[in-house]
């Protein structure tokens, strides 16, 4: 049987790698299908059997299914991960997955808004408690860069109005310290001093920053959904999701002179090469002005 040890991984990533829900989640995922190609398809019953070539099997027949590259090579990285767990933990004699080539990802530029899209998407009115709740959770967004899901795993006391800076926990639960602009601080303000406290249910965890209508903390899902409709109702056609917002965060400030390593900062990334891929947009979004405004272009 080869699952019990896919379990024990999962419990290792989970309690001493203290990997964040969504990490662990893809993980299992990807993990999951490989388990189930080598026991169900090629029928192996013990690790110590799983060859070189078993494993690019497995990734053939994620190629043949569809998958992108970027999809396959997330794929390779869990499978060397969990290999090397197996003969640390003695549960294998060998890796097979040591060397294994990883497919070049597409460099795929990510999409963002213009600043008068940004515009468009905050002018939010009304004076709703739930009105001056969206209208904190996008400012705070757009002004920091943060993920949904550290958006929502905000509590309170990681508020700092005062100072100007919020506090989060990233991946792999390192925290960050993010400023805050002035409009932002205010529209945050606002949220806690006029529509939290009608929002908050007596028996509800008191301690979330942002919740629903119900009191209870905001899902990932019900932002998704609050920003979905928001978009729609600014007269916004192209699609957005959260993530839409952080990437415009850092193209903007990049594009007004900040410098790679601060942007780098803010967001959280471990390595500069991830926020580079922002320099490229600026640069892209450069030539589509050059290309549109220049009389010779």
């Amino acid at each position: 049987m080869l699952k019990p040890a896919l379990d024990e991984f999962l419990h290792y990533l989970q309690v001493e790698r203290g990997v964040s829900e969504n990490t662990l989640q893809s993980y299992r995922r990807d993990l999951k299908n490989y388990v189930q190609y080598m026991e169900k398809v090629i029928r192996k019953s013990a690790w110590n059997n799983i060859s070189r070539t078993d494993i690019t099997g497995f990734l053939h027949k994620l190629k043949d299914d569809g998958k992108s590259s970027s999809t396959i090579a997330r794929a390779i990285s869990s499978i060397r991960s969990f290999h090397r767990f197996l003969v640390r933990e003695q549960l294998t004699d060998h890796d097979p997955s040591i060397h294994i080539e990883t497919p070049k990802k597409e460099r795929k530029l990510p999409a963002i808004l213009s600043s008068q899209d940004v515009d468009a998407l905050l002018a939010i009115g009304g004076n709703t408690p739930l009105d001056i709740r969206n209208k904190a959770m996008l400012e705070l967004l757009y002004a920091t860069g943060l993920r949904v899901t550290e958006l929502v795993s905000l509590k309170v006391s990681d508020l700092h109005l005062t100072m100007g800076f919020v506090r989060c926990f990233g991946k792999g639960a390192k925290e960050r310290i993010v400023p805050l602009g002035e409009i932002a601080k205010k529209a945050v303000d606002d949220y806690l001093r006029f529509s939290r406290a009608s929002l908050v249910n007596k028996k509800q965890d008191k301690n979330a920053l942002f919740v629903n209508q119900h009191g209870r903390p905001l899902s990932r899902q019900g932002f998704w959904k609050i920003l979905k409709k928001l978009a729609h109702d600014s007269g916004i056609k192209k699609e957005i999701t959260p993530h839409t917002l952080r990437h415009s965060f850092a193209t903007h400030l990049l594009e007004n002179g900040a410098d790679l390593r601060s942007v780098q900062e803010m967001l959280g990334h471990a390595d500069i090469s991830t926020t580079q891929i922002y320099t490229h947009v600026t640069k892209a979004r450069l030539k589509d002005m050059y290309q549109e405004y220049h009389p010779r272009a």
